[in-house]
């Protein structure tokens, strides 16, 4: 799971950085989430799956896939 935030992070040309003020924290904050020293709450998956368009369950390592799931109106 944390190199797939890692890798997409990087595939977006993006910097720790750049995620971390997206996600309204320190960039020592979330780089703990890319190298596991901390666990990834619901709300930062749910964050990271939106901001590279994929689904919660990509980024956990459960599929694959990925493509997003549709989205609920």
């Amino acid at each position: 799971m944390y190199n797939r935030i890692r890798d997409l992070r990087q595939d977006n040309d993006m910097n720790q950085t750049q995620v971390a003020k997206y996600l309204n924290m320190s960039q020592t904050g979330y780089s703990k989430y890319e190298t596991g020293e901390n666990d990834l709450p619901t709300t930062v998956l749910i964050k990271l799956a939106k901001l590279y368009n994929t689904s919660v369950d990509y980024l956990l390592g459960i599929t694959n896939e990925r493509k997003p799931y549709p989205h609920n109106n």
